[in-house]
């Protein structure tokens, strides 16, 4: 099962550039994202050139050592020239995929997002959210919000993410963004509004 995203103009270097710098796997050594911990979200900052180096990060797995098992990856990327936020949320296979996804925290519940692509990792929903998304989250007097799923089978899923430390990480990446963020070259059209 696979979905192929169609994507265009400046949406689809804003998310591609994105999901590129959000899904490396970073390697041993000088390459290593720098990493804070605040609250339970990791600011990373990776050894790249480009518009969005930094995102906050939280990852949820059931198991142990042995057997670990990812059930939700959420990462929150600001490209600072565009005024953006970018959202990548991977969820596991074995999902509706015509249910897309909400988020949800305390009264507030997210317009429908829909799937880009899945692979054996997971599947994914790349999106350049609103920012009444963002301060929802932010400003949520609830210890976690959800990830609405559905699963094959019609049972509707809600997996947590923590929002101890959400407006701090936030406030952080955006300013390390702003401070590290390379232009995109002329005629990209991740660089264009």
């Amino acid at each position: 099962m696979k979905i192929r995203p169609v994507l265009t103009g400046a949406f689809a270097g804003l998310v591609l550039g994105c999901a590129a710098a959000v899904a490396q796997e970073a390697p041993a050594g000088p390459g290593r994202p720098d990493v804070k911990t605040v609250g339970d979200w990791l600011v990373r900052c990776f050894p790249v050139a480009n518009t969005n180096p930094c995102d906050m990060f939280q990852e949820q797995v059931r198991g142990d050592d042995q057997a670990r098992q990812r059930v939700l990856t959420f990462s929150l990327a600001f490209v600072p020239s565009m005024n953006r936020h970018i959202l990548q949320i991977t969820v596991p296979l074995d999902i509706d995929i015509q249910k897309g996804v909400t988020l949800q925290a305390g009264d507030y519940k997210s317009p429908l997002m829909k799937y880009r692509m899945c692979n054996r990792e997971g599947c994914f929903v790349q999106v350049a959210p609103d920012n009444a998304v963002i301060e929802a989250l932010a400003r949520a007097t609830v210890p976690s919000a959800a990830v609405n799923i559905v699963a094959d089978g019609g049972k509707a899923v809600s997996l947590p993410v923590s929002l101890k430390g959400f407006a701090a990480a936030h406030d952080d990446m955006v300013a390390q963004n702003r401070a590290k963020a390379k232009s995109a070259p002329a005629g990209d059209a991740a660089a264009k509004p």
